[in-house]
This record gives structure tokens, C-alpha cells and sequence, in this order.
């Protein structure tokens, strides 16, 4: 950044036109400053990576200069000439708002001339020695040292955990004997646990049960495509996330471009957090020479549309919800695993914005709270552990309410704490269940973000009417790594079964011959289209009884129904059930309400094949 310091008997400027497509807005009119200090300033590219660091060093040169002069009053004026290679005019506009906010809490006087306009303008420079000065403000040191920062990040500094108790112990404090998930999940986070090298078990069941596979054909690798088992159970997740980012959170639902560019500089920042996953695609035409990439995340989109918005302290807190069906991160060949670690991924996002920091802690809290921990419960898993990364200044802080937290959500926290972070985040909150074999597994995040609305120039009104930086927080599950998880912790049960909700099949019925196939598909009509709803499908196959039930427990099919003579003679079903394996006759109302309170109220869909199963294709 370059400026030139004036200091002045006075200034006179007028708007007169127009200089940029959207200037910012102003009260039209002539206005003269006396004895004062003009501070002639252009922002320049190199700056756009280094904003808040320009701006603190601007306002260490202009108090500086001032103090020389003995000036009250400062007069910030842009003039974009200084410089042969300006910044973007949302750089530029954020730097100054920025300079004039924080001088205006020294004792100095500071008035900023429009922003975005041609001025006509008067100016009587004194003739002193320091009355004319030149300055380039530079970010070499600053760049240096965060980037000697950025090597320090990720350096755990201390570990310790917060038990149920409201006790605060070190690692090695805590009993194994007393709190062995803990243990376990402690030693996790720290990377102490041996890598098995073993193949993960989801990877045979996808493709197995038919959910999914790696498309290697027709597209890069990393890249799955859901078979129509699996996209019904994407689809039921879905709904779930619909119900708790939009019904019980109240977000509302967006959907965002999954191609974007650098050409803002809110996103250029943002895509230089993590440079190397980016994907790059070629422009629709080729003259135009932009680049654009497939985007990591729905993060985008979003802060664009809370950037145009006209947004009052009254609507705060609000939140935008996406479920991204698309996003890609370009993971190495090495790094990909499974549904884990995969290029193109889904995501159920929700983006908060809140005024100050208080409000945006009340609302992390109920946001690990209703969604971040509750979610688990819904798809199958008990919740060990809540994993708190932040910065250390933050948890002093907020030490008394972390140690409330315990007995709100009735588990241990695990505290990592960090002098430095890279990222945009102070704080984020992982939760972690543990599967049948005992391993940690984290599927959703609440992240507490103070950084990206400076960066992308994202601001709300306030009640003194004037203009402020929210808080935002990044609250997400990523779908395909819980799918994932529910095959793997399902395999490890003795007789595995997914949550009775995403079954693709909830009930099998199979007819003794095909003399019966016509009461099948009755029952079948009645399962299906009566309330309560249930999928119900019909192995009508021309095979040995015995290897129909043995193919339907092989799907996970939770309740397996033979129709012969005997049950229709007796007005009963013969109902299987997968997790006892017992065999049991009840009548079709009894077996209706097993049903019903096996749904729960969670979302349903139909059958995502034919009812028959003699008219379905294989797959695998």
C-alpha cells in the first residue's frame, strides 16, 4: 500500500460522478476539513493476502506522521494513482473502513472521503519540512511472520478433558479403568493408535448390499456412484438433515453455483487456505482466461449471498442451509480410502450468522447440542465424547460455560488447545462415538469463525446504524463418511442391521410356493400404501424357501415374513426378526405397531426397486 501524507490548512471534496459500477453509498454535497492531516491512499494487489496486517500497520504510519505534526484531524482519501497495480475495490473499501473504525477510537478526528467516486477537490498544504510525506506500507515482515506462524499450527500445545464430574484433568490423570472410551478416543486424537492396514469394512459392504461403488470408467477416481439402495438412503439423510438444519434449527434452505472463481477476493482468500485440493476446470471460453474451480465446499456460494444482502442486527441470528450434492476436493491417489477420503463428496451445511460473540456462543451451544450430538442418536450411534479444538484465549474465557457443558450434554470434552491457528476458525467441535470395534469416529463439526466475514467485506447494521463484521459459524455432517460409519458399526454387531429407517428394505415377504404369491402382494399393497407406511417387497424367485430367508438375511433385512397355508388357515404371520433371529406368529395388528414404533417418525420413502424381486436386476 502506498500513501502520501498532506498536512493541511484544509480540504475541500466533492462527488461529482461515478467511478466504479457499485460505489458505496453516500450523502451527496461539498465537505471541508481544517488543520488536518490528508492521507492520499492507494491499495495495491500484493495487499489483498495481508488485509488486517495493512491495517494495522496503516494506522501505526498515520499516527505516527500525526503525532509529528501535531494534527487532530485525519482525513483518509483514496487515490488510486499512487499505484500502477490497484487492489480489487472491495480490498481497498475494507482496508479503509477498517483504518477509519480503529483510529476513530483514538483521540483523533477521522473523516473518509467517498469511496468509488470521481471528486472535485481543494487542498492548501502547509509548508513546513513534514508537512509532505511519502510511505509505502509494507507486508514483507507481516507475510513472514505468519508464515512462520502457519508452521507452528497444528502443534498441539495441551490436552486435558473435562469429565462429567466438572473435574479438569490432564491426559495422564484420567483412569482407564474409570473412563476407557475416553482413553480411547484420547489416544486417537493423538495418532497413538497402530494402523491396522487392513481394508475398512465398508468398502466390501457397499458394494455387496448394493449401496455404492467407485465409478472408474467414466470419471476420475475418488468418485462414487449411489445405486438405487444407496440413494435412498442419501435420500432419507437428507430428509433427516432438512428436518434439524431447517425445521428444529430454522435455516433457510439455498442452493449455491458448484463452479467458482478467485475474481472475489473473499473466495481468493478463502481458496488459499488449501490451494493444492482445488479442482480446476476450463472456462466456456477460452478468450475469456478465467480460471475457475469445482468448489470444496457450498462456503462460497453462501458468504456471496450474505454479501448482497441487507441484513439488521433484528434478523440476527439467521442461518442459510445447503445440502450439497456436489462438492470436490482433490484428495491424493494415496490419501483416498473408502467412503472416507473421496475427491466428490456430499454435505448438509448450515452457515449462522450472529451479531457478537456472545450470541454466536449461545448458538454453538445449542447447535452441538440439537444437532451435532442428537444426529448420532438418530442414525444409530451413542455419542462418547465431545473433541473442543480452540485457541487458548478463547477457552479462558469462556472456561465456566465449556465446564457447564458437561452436565448440558451429559458427556466428557476433550480440549485441545492451540496458540495459533490457520484457518479462519477460533474454535470448532467435533463429536465422537465409537463403533463396535472400538474405534473413534467423528461425522459432524460446529465450527466458530471470526475471520471470513472481514475477508469477504460481509456486515450487518447494527443499532447504532452503522456497519459490523458478524460471527459466523460452519455447522456440517458429511454424508457418504456417515454411511460409512452405519455400514461399519452395523457389521460389527452379531447379527448386523441398519437403523430400521434407512433399511431399503424394511420387510421381506416370501411366499412357501407360488400358490401364495397373490396374498404376498396383498400384504404387500397393505404394508406399503395403509399407514403405517413400510417398504415391503416380494421374493416371488422359483427357490428353495430356505435360501430366499437366507438371501434376505444376507441383505439385513430386518423382518423376514412367510406366507403358506398354515399361517393363512390360522390368520397369523410368521415374522423373523434379524436381532434376536427368533421366529415368531402375531397378527397383523401386532405386527403394524412393531412397525410403527420401529420408523419412529424418522423420514420414509417407497421401495427405490421393483416390488418384485424376480424383476430386479443385479448390480454387483
Amino acid at each position: 500500500m502506498k500513501i502520501l501524507t498532506l498536512h493541511c490548512d484544509y480540504i475541500r471534496f466533492k462527488p461529482v460522478k461515478k467511478a466504479i459500477s457499485k460505489p458505496e453509498e453516500i450523502k451527496k454535497g461539498a465537505r471541508e476539513i481544517k488543520e488536518c492531516l490528508v492521507v492520499l491512499s492507494a491499495v495495491e494487489k500484493k495487499d489483498e493476502k495481508y488485509k488486517d496486517a495493512i491495517v494495522k500497520n496503516l494506522i501505526t504510519e498515520v499516527r505516527d506522521i500525526a503525532k509529528q505534526v501535531k494534527a487532530k484531524k485525519i482525513v483518509l482519501y483514496p487515490y488510486v494513482h499512487l499505484t500502477s497495480e490497484p487492489s480489487s475495490p472491495s480490498t481497498a473499501l475494507y482496508i479503509l473502513k477498517q483504518a477509519e473504525k480503529k483510529l476513530s477510537k483514538t483521540k483523533l478526528k477521522v473523516v473518509r472521503a467517498p469511496f468509488g467516486w470521481y471528486k472535485e477537490f481543494e487542498i492548501k498544504c502547509k509548508g513546513h519540512p513534514l508537512s509532505e510525506l511519502s510511505r509505502e506500507i509494507s507486508i514483507e515482515e507481516v507475510a513472514k511472520k505468519e508464515k512462520e506462524e502457519i508452521k507452528g499450527e497444528g502443534k498441539m500445545k495441551e490436552l486435558f478433558v473435562i469429565l462429567p464430574t466438572g473435574e479438569i484433568k490432564k491426559k495422564k490423570q484420567v483412569s482407564k479403568k474409570e473412563y476407557p472410551e475416553i482413553k480411547i478416543v484420547i489416544k486417537d486424537e493423538l495418532g497413538e493408535r497402530k494402523k491396522e492396514g487392513k481394508e475398512p469394512p465398508h468398502l466390501r459392504l457397499m458394494r455387496t448390499m448394493e449401496i455404492a461403488s467407485h465409478e472408474t470408467r467414466v470419471s476420475d477416481a475418488g468418485n462414487l456412484r449411489y445405486l438405487p439402495k444407496g440413494k435412498l438412503i442419501v435420500d432419507l439423510i437428507k430428509d433427516l438433515c432438512r428436518e434439524v438444519f431447517v425445521v428444529r434449527l430454522g435455516g433457510m434452505p439455498t442452493k449455491t453455483p458448484c463452479i467458482v472463481s478467485k475474481e472475489d477476493p473473499g473466495a481468493k482468500w478463502m481458496m488459499e487456505q488449501f490451494p493444492e485440493r482445488l479442482y480446476k476446470v476450463l472456462p466456456g471460453r477460452a478468450e475469456k482466461r478465467q480460471e475457475f474451480y469445482l468448489r470444496p465446499a457450498c462456503d462460497y456460494g453462501t458468504l456471496s449471498i450474505l454479501k448482497d444482502a441487507s441484513i439488521s442486527y433484528k434478523n440476527l441470528p439467521f442461518g442459510l442451509y445447503e445440502f450439497e450434492n456436489d462438492s470436490w476436493r482433490y484428495e491424493q491417489r494415496g490419501e483416498l480410502l473408502g467412503m472416507y477420503r473421496i475427491r466428490n463428496f456430499m454435505m448438509a451445511d448450515l452457515h449462522t450468522m450472529c451479531a457478537d460473540i456472545n450470541q454466536a456462543f449461545r448458538e454453538y451451544e445449542k447447535q452441538i447440542k440439537q444437532f451435532a450430538i442428537q444426529i448420532y442418536y438418530e442414525i444409530g450411534f451413542k455419542p462418547v465424547a465431545v473433541v473442543l479444538n480452540c485457541k487458548e484465549d478463547f477457552f479462558k474465557k469462556y472456561k465456566k460455560q465449556f465446564v457447564e457443558w458437561v452436565k448440558i450434554f451429559k458427556m466428557p470434552i476433550i480440549v485441545k488447545l492451540f496458540s495459533v491457528m490457520k484457518t479462519y476458525k477460533i474454535a470448532w467441535v467435533d463429536v465422537v462415538a465409537l463403533d463396535n470395534l472400538k474405534r473413534s469416529m467423528e461425522v459432524t463439526t460446529v465450527q466458530l469463525d471470526t475471520e471470513t466475514p472481514k475477508h469477504w467485506d460481509i456486515t450487518y447494521t447494527g443499532k447504532d446504524n452503522k456497519k459490523h463484521y458478524p460471527i459466523i459459524l460452519h455447522t456440517g455432517i458429511g454424508i457418504d463418511r456417515t454411511i460409512a460409519a452405519i455400514l461399519e458399526n452395523a457389521a460389527s454387531q452379531k447379527n448386523p442391521i441398519l437403523p430400521f429407517w434407512l433399511s431399503p428394505t424394511q420387510v421381506r415377504i416370501v411366499p412357501i410356493s407360488e400358490k401364495f404369491i397373490e396374498q404376498a402382494q396383498d400384504l404387500a399393497v397393505e404394508l406399503n400404501e395403509e399407514e403405517p407406511f413400510v417398504r415391503a417387497d416380494i421374493d416371488d424367485r422359483p427357490l428353495h424357501v430356505e435360501r430366499r430367508i437366507l438371501e434376505a438375511e444376507q441383505e439385513w433385512v430386518p423382518y423376514i415374513v412367510c406366507i403358506g397355508k398354515r399361517e393363512l388357515d390360522k390368520q397369523v404371520l410368521s415374522v423373523r426378526t434379524r436381532i434376536t433371529g427368533k421366529v415368531k406368529e402375531m397378527k397383523a395388528k401386532e405386527f403394524k405397531k412393531i412397525l410403527q414404533e420401529g420408523q419412529g417418525g424418522m423420514p420414509w420413502k417407497p421401495l427405490p426397486l421393483p416390488k418384485l424381486l424376480s424383476k430386479r436386476p443385479k448390480f454387483v
